[in-house]
């Protein structure tokens, strides 16, 4: 009765006209921010943080934290439609996303993908509101080792994200390891990989690979394929353009599984939206009963990671309002602006402040009703995008891609990295080797071994403490399960093709 009680004067705060106005300007700005790649929603937060010192610490909150999760719901515009993903956490979305684009489907993929952010983003909201201190005290119990595990298990997932070839997959992400190490150590402050390029000093953006990648290389390889480039389909009618029953039925368990994985992993302080949605991909694949039909365009592929995406939001606002832990670029801003309001985000603070939590909490809901019908109306307009021909969509989408680029550092040298990585995605295209194990490598390199090397000095160079301690040693043994498990498939299929061929 009493979270009731809360969460009653939560939304008394929240449905304040003056609050719902942040709330809404936030959202909208929000879906603005992800449709745009590079920008991202920490810039967007740090360059209106000044904006807020005006405003009530409730009402800055709201909005901020609008633009956070509501970037999220952007993201997956320009994903599915134009295969420029311009968050790390929105590669996955192109798998299945850009592939339902090309098979006719942009409006269903849209649709879904909103449909999957509203009830990740609730479930996220509500497990916010009931679970937030045990979670956050579990979340103290992960350490150096216990990340690095972490990072490994994410790793492993590249099996279930290969496409053909298990080894193809493997070579991407070693790849992308590689690209990871380029730049200063930041802990013996030498240079790596740099060959004496001031630009690469701070190593390779993940916006440039992903884009270059991705988007550029899909350009690539359509320009010069045999059709001349024209690969979309858009049917007429509006019953057409959105999701239908049967989309949602095989969404529904894509939807939980993403919601609970993205809520988890953002719990973690450092994890992020770009492990929740690579796991949750991962985890669906694996249970799904059409398993080779991931990265042909299945709805399920667009809707798990989708909901790990938005679900991470709340999780990451736990460690932040309870321990005062940011997880993230953008919770780091909000507590920063937390302080600047004279506030100490920790255990007392849903106690001193009890409008700002509760409001916020309340105001989540809010903005995740207004975001999905925001979104839901303007599926068929995103949808007419494709119906633009080749020699007008092409030029659209580099041009989005080179903008994207140069929006996050301004350098003209990333704009020509973008192109090697253009040519470097359209030879993967060619030789068939995923380009999504690549992105992950890149992500999750740097993080991995940070975690090694400081579980390593804490340890005092003991190698055993990156498997003796138990969470750590139980996320090991998942990776290990991860991995070995399609070779057992193959001996399967191997020993049954025998015994026909005996019979």
């Amino acid at each position: 009765m009493e979270i009731l009680a809360n969460l009653l004067h939560g939304f008394s705060v929240a449905l304040e006209p003056l609050n719902l106005l942040w709330c809404f300007l936030g959202v909208f700005f929000g879906t603005v921010v992800g449709i745009l790649p590079g920008l991202g929603p920490s810039a967007t937060v740090a360059l209106l943080l000044p904006l807020t010192v005006q405003m009530s610490p409730t009402g800055g909150m709201i909005m901020m934290a609008g633009i956070y999760y509501g970037a999220k719901y952007g993201g997956s515009t320009t994903s599915i439609l134009l295969n420029v993903p311009g968050e790390s956490s929105s590669v996955v979305t192109c798998l299945d996303g850009f592939e339902m684009a090309k098979n006719g489907r942009a409006g269903p993929a849209l649709g879904i993908a909103a449909i999957a952010s509203f009830v990740a983003g609730t479930i996220g909201v509500v497990l916010l509101m009931l679970v937030a201190p045990p979670i956050a005290d579990f979340a103290l119990r992960f350490g150096p080792p216990e990340y690095f595990a972490l990072m490994a298990l994410g790793l492993s997932m590249v099996v279930l994200l290969a496409g053909r070839s298990m080894i193809k997959a493997l070579l991407s992400m070693l790849v992308g390891l590689w690209l990871a190490t380029i730049g200063i150590d930041m802990f013996t402050d030498g240079e790596r990989y740099t060959f004496d390029t001031v630009e690469l000093m701070d190593g390779v953006n993940f916006v440039v690979v992903a884009i270059g990648t991705f988007a550029i290389g899909e350009v690539l390889a359509n320009l010069i394929s045999p059709s001349g480039g024209q690969m979309f389909e858009v049917p007429k009618g509006l019953r057409n353009l959105l999701p239908n029953w049967q989309d949602l039925k095989d969404s529904r368990f894509a939807f939980i599984n993403g919601s609970l994985v993205g809520f988890f992993v953002g719990v973690l302080p450092g994890a992020g939206s770009t492990i929740a949605s690579f796991v949750s991909y991962g985890l669906e694949k694996a249970v799904s009963k059409r398993q080779d039909k991931f990265g042909t365009g299945v709805v399920e592929g667009v809707a798990a990671p989708e909901a790990a995406n938005n679900s991470e939001t709340g999780g990451a606002l736990v460690p932040l309002l309870t321990l005062g832990i940011p997880g993230s670029a953008t919770t780091a801003i909000l507590l920063a602006a937390l302080i600047m309001w004279g506030m100490r985000p920790g255990p007392l603070l849903i106690q001193d402040h009890p409008e700002i939590f509760w409001g916020l909490v309340a105001s989540m809901y809010i903005g995740n009703v207004m975001l999905l019908i925001l979104n839901l109306p303007l599926v068929p307009v995103f949808a007419q995008i494709l119906r633009l021909p080749a020699y007008v969509l092409y030029p659209l989408i580099l041009g989005v891609s080179i903008i994207g680029v140069y929006s996050v550092d301004q350098r003209l040298f990333d704009c020509w990295l973008v192109g090697f990585f253009g040519l470097l995605g359209y030879l993967m295209r060619r030789l068939e080797y995923p380009a999504a194990p690549l992105i992950l490598g890149l992500v999750l390199g740097d993080l991995m071994e940070n975690a090694v090397r400081q579980s390593l000095m804490m340890s005092r160079g003991d190698v055993s403490i990156l498997y003796s301690r138990p969470l750590a040693a139980i996320m090991l043994i998942m990776a290990v399960l991860v991995l070995i498990g399609p070779l057992f498939r193959r001996v399967e299929l191997w020993r049954v093709n025998a015994a026909e061929q005996d019979v």
